[in-house]
């Protein structure tokens, strides 16, 4: 990379990425410190116990959630405009489109809603799948897990480095160290709630900064500053080197083969990440349970927002911007890389717009990156360590346990990116092919959740077979389209076919098993582990046999008395566990979900695609518009209204902060005292 293109100095890189100079890493950090240690001081909830560690003690409400969703979900990739300079408009809807439905609209929505009544006190997806299915199963989805993980990491670990060395000259190797290391210190203090504390301030500054540059792009540049003159600017573009694939090779249309088929490489990628990213079940776990449907619903479409809006953006000014002056070409690799955005925000904004960017993608990494943190140290925790380790863990080991695995993977996700970057592996070879290494236990998944009927082994092949053959049909498709040559560059048909290969596979078998050899499984057992009303204990682990009886699980379920569960579970806990009314949510979920599918990846892009139609200055201005509308309005939704659903907690907590002000140690938080029973 040039020189010419750092338009920063180098220590605002090493400051982003966690400052080993005063910058935005070290004061961000700081400022993560000080909420939490305020939230411990000022309300009932603090980060001493694995509980409230890994989970928020299950009492997060839908607005918090919502952000979190928003945040966690916007990778460096969400922010690098991969998919948009070679394919015009249709980019940025069907990475939008594409990742929106199943993140929270589509089947996520309804498998939270199904855990919180299948499992409703479990810590981890892993937990389900191991006290349903044995051991066997459990290692063979443990891989899934954490493959994704590390997968996920790295990706953001490669375009948080490859745009921070680009803007300033940073080292790559300083750069993927140093990323990780302040979120690893205030995810070790806080826990969960920091996480989403650290979520909901991404997002706010997110949105903020977004929108500086949707209004600079289409409104004060004098590069481009109007709707109209990026519609011309794209068109002459086009004129000179039209798109392959395009109607007519224009940028302004949705009739472009290459988007379709990433459209489809997104979708079936984008499911594999969700279904078996704990990240995403953390959320869900975290959240009240009346309240996770609409968590999951109202953060996805507030998400939708910054890919379409800020690709739409950027993404296109890259392309609108080519030949001009500020403007530095970029190459094949240069995309892959992610630095579209990175080029045209300096392009339009100069040192300004890359400190603004460099910001927000230092927001989006961070953020993610802690959400991977919290998840992969949930993971050893409940099942590593305490499953084939420490059986019997006191909840302070646990939470010591927790706090080591985080600071263990933080360091292995700076190696993991590390490694990707010096094989050669960019960001944008990753995403499009984490689907060919998990799709397949997207279907097995879903339906240990949710189908007492799924069968075991069936879901256990189906997985291990997808894998594999979505390994072969990528190799061997490559293979004959390249001339035998094995190369880890973006290429649309190889991934299509190993995508397709192991999401189909592997829901193939573990369906088509299920129906001919159906289980029986009873969910009540799902529903005693780490119940508090419960002593559940395992005079055993789900052994596999041999035969075909399936798993002999051997238990303990002892009621606690009516005192203790009296004074152990609010009663407005109980009754958002009610089954009437999660089996309603159920159903909300599936119909909502059902209806915006349609309307995201049928309705809306298909008659365009098909109609062959080119946008003219009037069209493209509406879709612009509607971009920064529904940008904000996610905005309202996910920056206000989780102040206002918080506003006796903040207001308990300017309490007392005032109470300390006049009398040092009268604002700290006392428990109510219990009253004596009669």
């Amino acid at each position: 990379m040039s020189s010419a293109s750092n338009v920063l100095p180098q220590g605002a890189g090493y400051g982003s990425a966690q400052g080993l100079r005063p910058g935005i890493g070290l004061f961000f950090s700081a400022f993560m410190l000080l909420l939490t240690a305020m939230q411990a001081r000022y309300t009932p909830f603090s980060p001493r116990n694995s509980e409230e560690f890994s989970s928020a003690s299950r009492s997060v409400k839908p607005g918090l959630i919502a952000s979190g969703i928003v945040s966690a979900w916007t990778w460096a990739a969400t922010l690098a405009s991969i998919p948009i300079c070679p394919k015009g408009i249709s980019g940025p809807w069907w990475y939008g489109a594409g990742a929106t439905i199943q993140a929270s609209v589509l089947l996520f929505a309804m498998l939270a809603a199904k855990l919180k009544l299948n499992a409703p006190y479990a810590h981890t997806w892993l937990e389900i799948v191991g006290a349903r299915w044995g051991k066997v199963a459990h290692l063979v989805f443990m891989f899934f897990g954490l493959a994704t993980n590390i997968i996920v990491s790295s990706m953001l670990i490669l375009g948080g480095s490859a745009t921070v060395t680009d803007l300033t000259g940073m080292s790559t190797l300083a750069a993927c160290f140093l990323i990780p290391l302040g979120v690893v210190i205030y995810v070790i203090v806080g826990g969960m709630r920091s996480t989403l504390l650290c979520d909901y301030t991404h997002t706010t500054v997110l949105f903020a900064i977004i929108l500086t540059f949707v209004f600079t792009v289409y409104a004060t540049s004098p590069k481009i500053g109007s709707p109209k003159r990026m519609h011309e600017l794209l068109e002459t573009v086009a004129s000179s080197s039209p798109v392959p694939g395009n109607a007519h090779g224009s940028y302004v249309t949705m009739r472009s083969k290459d988007g379709l088929i990433f459209g489809v490489i997104n979708i079936i990628g984008n499911f594999a990440t969700i279904f078996t990213d704990q990240a995403y079940w953390q959320r869900a776990i975290a959240s009240r349970p009346g309240t996770t449907v609409k968590a999951y619903l109202l953060g996805g479409l507030a998400w939708f927002a910054i890919p379409f809006t800020f690709a739409t953006t950027l993404g296109l000014s890259a392309v609108a911007l080519r030949g001009d002056p500020d403007m530095r070409t970029l190459s094949a690799a240069d995309v892959s890389a992610g630095l579209p955005a990175a080029a045209a925000a300096s392009a339009l904004m100069g040192s300004s717009g890359a400190a603004a960017l460099l910001v927000l993608l230092f927001l989006a990494v961070t953020s993610a990156t802690s959400a991977e943190l919290i998840a992969v140290s949930s993971l050893l925790t409940y099942d590593v360590y305490k499953k084939y380790i420490n059986p019997n863990a006191t909840d302070n080991q646990l939470l010591q346990m927790g706090h080591y695995m985080v600071g263990f993977y933080g360091l292995v996700m700076a190696l993991a990116g590390l490694i990707f970057y010096f094989i050669g592996v960019s960001m944008g070879w990753l995403y499009t092919f984490m689907g060919v290494i998990l799709g397949s236990g997207v279907v097995p998944i879903a339906l240990c959740i949710t189908w007492s009927k799924a069968n075991k082994w069936g879901c256990i092949i189906g997985s291990l077979a997808g894998f594999a053959a979505g390994l072969i049909a990528w190799l061997v498709t490559t293979s004959a389209l390249y001339g035998g040559a094995i190369n880890v560059t973006v290429q649309n048909f190889p991934m299509l076919a190993g995508n397709l290969a192991s999401i189909g596979l592997g829901g193939i078998i573990a369906t088509v098993t299920s129906i001919i050899w159906p289980d029986n499984f009873d969910f009540e057992i799902t529903r005693a582990i780490n119940n508090p009303y419960v002593a559940f204990t395992n005079s055993g682990e789900a052994k596999d046999q041999d035969k075909n009886e399936g798993d002999e699980i051997e238990r303990k379920e002892v009621a606690t008395s009516p005192s203790v569960n009296g004074s152990t579970v609010a009663a407005e806990e109980q009754e958002e566990l009610d089954p009437l009314k999660l089996k309603a949510a159920f159903r909300f979920a599936a119909w909502s979900s059902l209806g915006l599918l349609l309307v995201l990846i049928i309705l809306i892009p298909l008659p365009l695609f098909f109609a062959q139609t080119i946008y003219g200055v009037a069209g493209y201005s509406a879709w612009v518009i509607i971009g920064i509308i529904w940008t904000f309005t996610s905005a309202f939704s996910v920056v206000f209204y989780p102040l206002w659903e918080s506003r006796e907690a903040l207001s308990q907590i300017g309490r007392g902060i005032i109470k300390d002000i006049f009398v040092n140690g009268s604002g700290r938080y006392v428990p109510p005292l219990k009253s004596s029973p009669a």
